[in-house]
């Protein structure tokens, strides 16, 4: 028993060492800002010298898919707003590389963190500051050293660091008490020293290169759970319409032998991995006659859908569709989103556009319960 603790200490203690590796020291106060040239979501791309009229240079180490990044979106349009004019400039840098990201810690997101998804995010928020990708190299975000999402770094006219750290010191807008950045550029426009200079950083951790395999091990993890399937009799529709589980339910009626549901399949078992760690869950129900049971089960097993499988109990499909749904006339593919009080907060006949749901499970999810 001696030796299993001391072998377990002892992988613990390497794996604390290759994770602290992995992570590049941050820019010391003081030091100059490394030059970077990066593609920004404009298709323009942008360097150092495009902002050396600038007395001050607010760079912020952001992302798409964290939820503390993605509370702190408006006050850094709000940041650029009020600068604007002032020889502000603020810029923001995506560090993550989007291959290192597994499906779990995209649970209170819409995008992922590709760049064509931080083209549309800052499209839909309308973003009033550069917003460039570094993730297939990470080489500049590397020399800057950020910690977390967000992170900001401001620079002097000389482009000497005088602060890293947090924005603010709440990522809810209504708790913050001490505006750090904020106090730093005021101080800085007005030639006096930084009233501190670094700070912690609360935030999702940056997903640096590297981790491919340990995006394949979870992955190679889902493939292994188990796939089921159960009849779903009348009582059975109407208690799921019905939703009294206490979760964001959504439910997709299919076929195999209906090509659209098919073709959407996977993506739907996607969005179970992202949000069935919230409360939030994902049932599937196939409208194939009782006797293509294993057919139907075949092909959720080739899709690893491990989330909660129906098939229809009976050839008479009429009180089976009145029972889930009486304005439902039957055509699939038909997805309900359903609240935990019974109530459809997104309903599609045909294919779902993937993006519209991922937006309305983020938006009720947050809504009842925020990070």
């Amino acid at each position: 028993m001696k030796h299993l603790f001391s072998s377990i200490a002892a992988a613990l203690v390497l794996t604390v060492a290759v994770r602290a590796a992995d992570q590049p020291p941050t820019l010391a106060i003081g030091s100059k800002a490394p030059d970077f040239t990066l593609p920004g979501v404009d298709d323009r791309n942008y360097s150092l010298k495009d902002f050396a009229a600038s007395k001050v240079l607010a760079i912020v180490f952001t992302c798409n898919h964290c939820p503390s990044a993605q509370y702190y979106e408006g006050r850094i349009k709000q940041l650029t707003a009020d600068y604007k004019g002032k020889g502000v400039s603020v810029i923001a840098i995506s560090p993550n590389d989007p291959k290192s990201v597994t499906p779990n810690e995209l649970g209170y997101t819409d995008f992922g963190d590709s760049f064509p998804e931080m083209k549309l995010r800052a499209k839909d928020a309308g973003f009033n500051f550069p917003y460039l990708y570094d993730g297939d190299t990470e080489a500049v975000s590397r020399s800057y050293g950020p910690v977390a999402t967000p992170h900001i770094f401001i620079f002097d006219a000389e482009r000497k660091l005088r602060y890293q750290g947090r924005i603010d010191d709440s990522e809810r807008i209504q708790s913050v008490k001490v505006q750090d950045a904020r106090n730093v550029i005021d101080a800085l426009l007005a030639d006096k020293e930084p009233p501190v200079t670094s700070t912690k950083v609360i935030g999702c951790s940056v997903k640096w290169a590297g981790k491919a395999e340990t995006v394949k091990r979870y992955m190679d993890k889902l493939a292994t759970e188990p796939v089921t399937i159960s009849k779903a009799d009348a009582g059975t529709l109407k208690a799921l319409r019905k939703n009294e589980s206490g979760k964001l339910r959504l439910v997709n009626v299919w076929a195999t032998w209906c090509a659209p549901c098919v073709a959407e399949f996977d993506e739907l078992v996607t969005l179970n991995r992202m949000y069935r760690g919230r409360d939030f869950e994902f049932v599937a129900v196939a409208m194939n006659r009782p006797d293509e049971e294993k057919d139907v089960l075949k092909f959720l097993q080739k899709q690893q859908a491990s989330n909660r499988n129906l098939i229809f109990a009976s050839d008479d499909r009429d009180p089976l569709i009145n029972a889930f749904d009486p304005e439902w006339a039957g055509p699939v593919p038909y997805t309900l989103l359903i609240s935990p009080e019974g109530k459809v907060v997104y309903k599609e006949m045909g294919s779902v556009d993937t993006l519209a749901l991922k937006r309305a499970i983020v938006k009720e999810l947050n809504a009842r319960k925020p990070w």
